[in-house]
């Protein structure tokens, strides 16, 4: 009975594992070859459960997904100008054709990234020897990475690879290039400046020079006519005076004096030495005398 129940249970342990051995299940993101005794038997694309014979056939997998390709050192590039560039790049490819791309690669990842960096740079190399760095660097950019991509992706397919896209992150000059570029435009940046600067100075010396003019002038002006007022008023007053003095020049005289007085005698510590019988003092003589 125990011997019985032990052959059942090795029986169906064998089940399982033959079962195991002969089922594989393929990932939406996965393509695969099945294959027997090295030649390749089949291939499958569509996700989900598939049998196979145990111990006779195998499979391999491959991603299926968009894999990107960076380029790990910038590549240098001569231009129409024969002026050199580094240039820094991606690629987006993936696998179109699992078949095809067994038999050109033997499905090895690191053939397929070699081949299609050849394919880039000779690529790239046809396209930048036709154009100028400014075309380079900004101008036909967009046209270049399309250009790049389209004949790329000719020439992937016959690896069964789909070249999705070519980008080209940086476009720049060797260090010993740019370090000269960058010390003539610095050069350049400071000429510009002193030229900026000799300018602003020239402007300022001229607007001051105009703004010393025009103060003089104004002050001139203004001199003229407080001069002109001045005198009018002046001849005003000696017309008013003069009236006045032929009305009653006694009165007149008196008001003068008094007015003389009135600035002579301001603060009291002023001191004057004059003789008391001059004409000065006439109207202090006669009030003394009017007084008494």
């Amino acid at each position: 009975m125990k011997s019985g129940f032990m052959n059942v249970l090795i029986g169906v342990v064998g089940a399982l594992v033959l079962a195991s051995l002969s089922m594989f299940v393929v990932d939406q993101r996965q393509a695969v070859i099945v294959l027997q005794l090295g030649e390749m038997v089949g291939v499958k694309t569509t996700p989900g459960l598939y049998f196979k014979i145990p111990l006779i056939q195998n499979v391999r997998y491959f991603d299926s997904r968009i894999l990107t390709f960076d380029s790990v050192e910038p590549e240098r590039f001569i231009t129409a100008e024969k002026k050199n560039v580094m240039v820094d790049s991606f690629v987006k490819w993936r696998i179109e054709n699992v078949k095809q791309y067994y038999i050109s690669v033997g499905g090895d990842e690191a053939r397929a990234k070699t081949r299609l960096t050849q394919t880039v740079n000779s690529i790239m190399r046809e396209e930048f020897g036709k154009r100028t760095i400014n075309e380079v660097v900004s101008g036909e950019r967009d046209k270049i990475m399309n250009t790049l991509r389209h004949k790329a992706d000719l020439d992937a397919r016959k690896i069964g690879v789909q070249v999705l896209d070519v980008r080209l992150k940086r476009v720049d000059f060797p260090v010993e290039i740019s370090e000269s570029v960058y010390r003539r435009m610095d050069a350049e940046r400071k000429r510009v400046a002193n030229e900026l600067r000799a300018t602003g100075n020239a402007e300022g010396e001229k607007i001051r020079a105009d703004a010393d003019r025009q103060r003089e002038v104004t002050l001139a002006d203004a001199y003229r006519d407080a001069q002109k007022i001045k005198g009018e008023g002046d001849a005003k007053a000696s017309a008013i005076y003069a009236s006045a003095f032929g009305r009653n020049a006694e009165f007149y005289a008196f008001y003068r004096s008094l007015e003389a007085y009135k600035q002579s005698f301001k603060n009291k510590s002023d001191v004057m030495v004059v003789d008391p019988s001059s004409a000065f003092f006439k109207y202090l003589r006669n009030s003394s005398k009017a007084g008494k």
